[in-house]
């Protein structure tokens, strides 16, 4: 009964054991459905359940019939001119990542958006070109196109002898990555594996895309500068390319550094002040549009290529081409890589539309976006595109522009298909090095990064070494060995948090039911002769040892060793008796001798298997306190706890391997008289207990109680302390010739049933 008064509350119900409260409260009986009734519901089929599946893999059946052609078209318009127009240059810059020629980035910038537009669940990202995933689509096309010129098994064409066989060749490459990449993504999705993008936690993220930051920044370098920087792969492949751009450093075109520093500058205090007044601005300053026009007339109208000798797009072909067959051989060599860059694409891809899904209260199906990637990349790398996810600045412009629905990215694919079809000639003029300050110009979010590092010490020093160690590993090993790196020391961070628990020592706070950490308050209240102890992790076969020890440092003493020291004790007392060295009589014992000498090295021979058996004195006319002063020169050490409680409410499970451990834990205490209970486990874990065959005659299922409130109750109850404490009265004085066991002390006759009470 709960009777509320005032902000306090009064409960009176029954101090509860696990079986008690089994006893009083039954359970249902619950039907667990088993693997067979999960596949008979699969392959069930109805009606409702096909449309169920239709509107899953095509969620534009749901939510186009319900658009808002007066409140949204406008908008969606003014977002897809927006969006279209930011695609195209970034499609342009960012295949200069993939090392490609920059026409096909408005490939990667059209058909994905064209399946997406059908497949995806969110209405706000824009899909495509991804800075990071074009960095590792890069790495790739220059492990497996940076070999000389010999014959290549990866290739049916292997005359490379001039660069236009070996752009062709990176093409062929890219694209296959990219296919494969999007068939990992659909696999995953039509297997419901989304749930993966968990292991990449959002330091990782944070991290990796920093990382990807400064490979970006130090790959554009070449074209700033417009050097001829060799190919170099991973790892340390970042460190080689910043000492072959410096060693070359004289050769620099001072036209393309100018160029592209000038307009750096200007897209950073450009954007700055877009963000500064975005809620005074009715939509951003398209800054990268207004640099791209101006750019390209001067370098048409002064003939920079010709006077200043710099490098520019190029001859871009109107029109698309036909689809690419791809290299089997590149499928096999690329299956690490694509499969990194398939995690990486849409664990970005899903967390940036999990934003939008959250501001804007629609959901979003990660097995679905999962398909809905896949089925992009395939179609966009059969077309010769490159992988795709979402760029987070494209989305923001998409968002923040008014983009209501993905109506706004099918406009902006047809502005990139303009482009691609019709005025793409336009853009021939264009210096390579304005693209690597663009591609730049959107880094500056990822680059503020650097800023997580102080905010994640401060919350939790864990995550700020995931962050720290994945911006290690992907600098210096590269995008693709540093994600594998990454999620293994991500993984080997969560064994090490489980693995060494912070374990405390509970204590009662305010004298109610709440107990907290004993060194985080002044006033608290410690039955004598209880600790309570806490684990708040699982409890497995790698912290077992490690949850013994912390266990051993809060009492302060090993159980195992008392245990030890008692029987070698018990042993002596046996001898003593079979000798007749002990006498009974009314008051007590009474030792005939001033001292008894035995073997030293006798009982140290003792098998150790016989010291660690349970304390057995039924053969005995008398009981043993062994917290009392033993008779001649017996020492055993003496404790002061009688009872231990487990708090096990933040254990979620118990292994095998630890089982046994536990066990031995429990019968060391139960063995030399603690008392041992376990508070705040579920149904499962006792059941889970049972039928590992956990309890025996030493430890039994009793143990267990609901909280640690009432596992104190019942161990105040069961000593009854308004009566056990010691009372000096009892105590006999001993006699000075003869060495005198007194009532209260270590040895009691069980004839004479004098009533003995141990100090706790």
């Amino acid at each position: 009964m709960i009777e509320p008064i005032g902000n306090q509350y009064v409960v009176a119900r029954p101090v509860y054991s696990a079986n008690a409260f089994g006893e009083e409260h039954k359970k249902k009986q619950r039907h667990h459905k088993t693997l067979l009734d999960h596949l008979k519901k699969l392959c069930r089929c109805s009606a409702q359940k096909a449309k169920n599946i239709a509107f899953s893999l095509f969620p534009i059946a749901s939510w186009l019939p319900a658009y808002r052609i007066k409140e949204w078209l406008l908008s969606d318009i003014v977002s897809g001119v927006s969006t279209g127009l930011v695609a195209v240059l970034q499609g342009l810059a960012f295949a200069l990542l993939v090392t490609i020629p920059p026409g096909y980035g408005l490939y990667a910038a059209f058909f994905p958006v064209i399946i997406y537009f059908f497949l995806g669940t969110s209405r706000h990202i824009s899909v495509g070109p991804f800075p990071v995933l074009s960095m590792m689509v890069g790495a790739v096309v220059v492990r497996l196109t940076a070999t000389d010129n010999t014959a290549d098994s990866t290739f049916t064409n292997s005359s490379m002898t001039n660069d236009s066989s070996i752009d062709e060749q990176k093409v062929i490459v890219a694209a296959t990555v990219t296919m494969l990449s999007g068939i990992i993504q659909l696999l995953m999705g039509v297997l419901r594996l989304g749930f993966v993008v968990i292991y990449l936690s959002e330091s990782l993220i944070s991290g990796f895309t920093t990382a990807a930051a400064i490979h970006v920044v130090v790959s554009q370098l070449k074209f700033m500068f417009q050097l001829t920087v060799p190919a170099h792969t991973d790892p340390f492949s970042l460190f080689k390319v910043l000492e072959s751009v410096f060693s070359q450093i004289e050769k620099t075109n001072i036209a393309d550094l100018v160029t592209s520093l000038v307009i750096l500058v200007v897209v950073f205090v450009v954007k700055e002040l877009n963000q500064r007044y975005k809620a005074k601005l009715p939509v951003p300053i398209p800054i990268e549009l207004i640099v791209t026009v101006i750019a390209t007339g001067v370098s048409y109208g002064f003939d920079f290529k010709t006077r200043f000798n710099v490098a520019v797009i190029g001859e871009m072909k109107p029109g698309f081409q036909a689809p690419v067959t791809p290299s089997r051989q590149t499928f096999q060599d690329t299956i690490g890589d694509s499969f990194g860059i398939a995690i990486v694409g849409f664990a970005v891809a899903f967390s940036v539309a999990s934003v939008y899904s959250l501001k804007y209260d629609y959901p979003i199906d990660g097995n679905q976006e999962l398909i809905a990637l896949g089925a992009s990349n395939i179609f966009g790398g059969s077309f010769k595109g490159f992988a795709a996810s979402t760029s987070l600045s494209r989305s923001g412009v998409q968002e923040s522009t008014g983009g209501k629905t993905q109506i706004a990215g099918l406009l902006s694919a047809i502005i990139v298909l303009i482009v691609i079809v019709a005025i793409g000639f336009l853009l021939e003029p264009l210096q390579k090095s304005v693209l690597a300050a663009l591609a730049l110009g959107n880094l500056k979010g990822m680059l503020m990064q650097f800023a997580e590092i102080r905010r994640l010490w401060r919350k939790d020093k864990y995550d700020c070494l995931i962050w720290v160690m994945t911006f290690i590993f992907a600098v210096v090993l590269g995008l693709g060995l540093g994600l594998a790196a990454s999620v293994a020391f991500q993984l080997l961070t969560i064994v090490f948090r489980t693995q060494f628990p912070k374990c405390s020592t509970l204590a009662n706070v305010g004298r109610s039911n709440i107990y907290k950490n004993r060194k985080d308050y002044s006033e608290i209240y410690e039955p004598e002769g209880v600790k309570i102890f806490r684990c708040p992790s699982p409890i497995y076969f790698a912290n077992i040892s490690f949850f013994k020890q912390k266990l051993i440092d809060a009492i302060g003493f090993r159980p195992l060793r008392i245990l030890r020291k008692r029987n070698k004790a018990l042993k002596k007392i046996r001898k003593m008796q079979k000798k007749g060295l002990l006498q009974v009589t009314p008051k007590g014992f009474i030792c005939t001798v001033d001292g008894f000498k035995d073997s030293d090295e006798e009982l140290d021979n003792d098998k150790i298997e016989e010291l660690d058996q349970p304390i057995n004195t039924t053969d005995l006319p008398f009981q043993i306190d062994w917290n009392a002063n033993l008779p001649l020169n017996i020492v055993v050490p003496k404790i002061n706890l009688h009872s231990l409680i487990l708090d096990f409410s933040a254990v979620s499970f118990l292994d095998v391997s630890s089982m046994r451990g536990l066990k031995t834990i429990l019968q060391e205490f139960i063995r030399i008289q603690v008392d041992v209970y376990i508070a705040g486990t579920d149904d499962d874990f006792i059941e889970k207990l049972t039928r590992c065959e956990f309890f025996d005659d030493e430890v039994k299922d009793s143990i267990f109680f609901l909280t640690i409130h009432d596992a104190v109750l019942h161990i105040l109850m069961k000593k009854d302390y308004s009566t056990s404490k010691f009372n000096p009265s009892q105590e006999v004085e001993a006699k000075s010739d003869d060495f005198t066991i007194s009532t209260n002390g270590g040895l009691r006759n069980r004839e004479c049933q004098v009533r003995i009470f141990s100090r706790f």
